[in-house]
């Protein structure tokens, strides 16, 4: 009789994919949001929020909603109107109430968390 495989653990999610916090109750709010945000640029680089792996990941309390993000840089002269962009599209998502943005720095943003997709763009793979 031969051994039984060992177990696969699932698969790693992308750079780029924000981590989920809500579990299964609510995947799918944040799969929408995700493709909320994905339609959001950052104004000095051609590339989504998303792929750009500026989201961290969500916190939930209830219908309520804090998106933890970072900029490529803490200077940077757009945070404010980029803050408020993303609250407005996280807000358009049916079952979410409210939305904050919350610009964190720590872990601080490298191209190592973009998309495989961006960084074929800008040459990093």
């Amino acid at each position: 009789m031969s051994d039984p495989a060992p177990p696969t653990s699932p698969p790693a999610p992308s750079a780029a994919s924000p981590a989920p916090s809500g579990g299964p109750a609510y995947a799918e709010r944040e799969h929408l949001i995700t493709e909320n945000l994905k339609q959001i640029y950052d104004p000095e680089i051609p590339m989504n929020i998303v792929d750009l792996g500026l989201i961290y990941g969500f916190e939930w309390q209830g219908d309520d909603v804090t998106l933890k993000m970072t900029l490529t840089a803490p200077g940077c002269p757009v945070a404010g109107i980029l803050a408020e962009e993303v609250k407005l599209a996280i807000e358009k998502v049916p079952n979410v109430h409210a939305a904050k943005v919350d610009m964190i720095w720590d872990p601080p943003w490298s191209p190592d968390r973009m998309s495989e997709f961006a960084k074929r763009q800008f040459g990093y793979a």
